[in-house]
């Protein structure tokens, strides 16, 4: 398949901290791939290498065939990148319409905003809420108005930072429907995860960060019964 990202060689170092360590990393267009690693493995800050928002000390990132490296954030977001970072960044004194106002406003005109603001809502299934501050929503209603708040531009790639932190199984459940929904319109996705069961339904590969580097690849019972993976991020192997 057609790789959508490609990744060589990506470091980058704060000090004596090393949080990529010469990344070599690939994801096919139409995938959906999961981000796994203990608390500072730096999945992180590898989002934040490919949003931009860190310089790498060394490497390439290509995305859609184009060396993005020295791009900007921004010049990345109208390239086709989009991300939900785990804590929601939204305009709580703002109603829920509103919030997805300011997020589309830049990138539709003003009949595509209006009808994609109501496709929006109805797939987050927040129509009622339109009206509502964003900030007296549910804590999952909240992640979803960010992944809406995201998707709602169009991306070729959404990143999403532990999109299910905080939520209830029935939530986190949604939340993956609404995944594979969006991956069947086309969004290739790239999503940091802990929860095992949310990982085992949204993806078919995963990747395990350690220490900045890639630790290993497989599907995700080749990945649950690894026994490296086992001590480094589920616990101390069988023995």
């Amino acid at each position: 398949m057609t790789e959508i990202l490609k990744v060589q060689g990506l470091r980058k170092a704060f000090g004596g901290v090393v949080v990529a360590n010469g990344l070599d990393f690939s994801l096919s267009a139409g995938a959906m791939h999961c981000l796994i690693g203990p608390n500072g493995a730096g999945k992180s800050s590898f989002f934040r290498l490919l949003l931009g928002e860190h310089a790498p000390d060394s490497g390439t990132v290509t995305f859609d065939g184009k060396d993005i490296t020295k791009l900007r954030s921004f010049e990345r977001i109208r390239r086709g990148i989009s991300v939900k970072f785990q804590v929601p960044g939204i305009f709580k004194a703002l109603s829920v319409r509103q919030n997805l106002e300011v997020a589309f406003q830049d990138h539709l005109k003003s009949q595509s905003l209006d009808t994609t603001i109501k496709e929006m809502l109805a797939f987050t299934g927040l129509t009622k809420e339109a009206m509502t501050p964003a900030g007296i929503l549910s804590h999952g209603q909240q992640q979803w108005l960010e992944i809406a708040m995201a998707v709602g531009v169009e991306p070729k790639l959404l990143l999403l930072d532990e999109p299910t932190a905080g939520m209830s199984p029935d939530e986190t459940r949604k939340t993956g429907d609404m995944l594979h929904e969006l991956n069947a319109r086309g969004i290739t996705i790239l999503a940091v995860e802990h929860d095992m069961a949310f990982v085992e339904q949204i993806s078919k590969r995963v990747t395990v960060l350690h220490f900045g580097s890639i630790f290993a690849e497989g599907t995700i019972a080749e990945i649950v019964d690894h026994p490296g993976v086992q001590e480094i991020y589920l616990g101390a192997a069988d023995v």
